[in-house]
């Protein structure tokens, strides 16, 4: 496989792997050789030797041998719960086909936080894809979810995909449209 200038890497163990766009799951073998794409929020875009496009997770990304540690945000617990933490954690999520997160490419519809009677909080995101027919909208759910559940003060995060309005260029902010090249 030629890698042009990505890196190629051989898997040190087998992992489960979600093919992009589909999501449908794939196992990796280890010995298999990968071309790394895209690291970004812990987990990693690879195109296998049979030229498909898959996401590794985080959980499973150690099978690329990497040897640099997911540096994660650093929350504080005590301090008082600020709801750009929250957009702050979901800025750790990425589209597997887009080096951008979730929050500048324009996916996060609604943020709001309900205050508990515990004194904890409930996150409600409302949150798109790219397209319709995209088969990672469960991946990111879950990789927004865990993002959120890390705020100190959040006791329950609810993700909801939904497809109105329907999601276009002009939802991604001025920096994500100024680093692909979109001005």
């Amino acid at each position: 496989m030629n890698g042009g200038s990505y890196k190629i890497f051989e898997l040190t163990q087998s992992c489960q792997a979600t093919v992009i766009p589909g999501g449908q799951p794939m196992l990796l073998q280890a010995g298999e050789e990968v071309v790394v794409t895209q690291t970004l929020g812990g987990s990693a875009t690879v195109q296998t030797s049979m030229g498909y496009l898959v996401r590794i997770s985080a959980e499973d990304s150690e099978a690329l041998g990497l040897c640099e540690p997911v540096v994660k945000s650093v929350l504080v617990d005590g301090a008082p719960f600020d709801i750009d933490q929250v957009l702050g954690q979901l800025r750790n999520v990425f589209d597997p086909e887009i080096p951008i997160n979730v929050v500048d490419l324009g996916l996060i519809y609604g943020c709001d936080a309900q205050a508990l009677d515990d004194g904890s909080y409930r996150i409600e995101i409302k949150m798109s894809m790219t397209a319709p027919g995209c088969g990672m909208g469960d991946v990111l759910k879950k990789d927004a979810r865990a993002e959120v559940e890390l705020v100190p003060g959040v006791s329950e995060v609810d993700v909801e995909l939904v497809w109105e309005p329907p999601w276009g260029q002009d939802r991604m902010s001025a920096a994500a449209r100024l680093q692909l090249g979109m001005f």
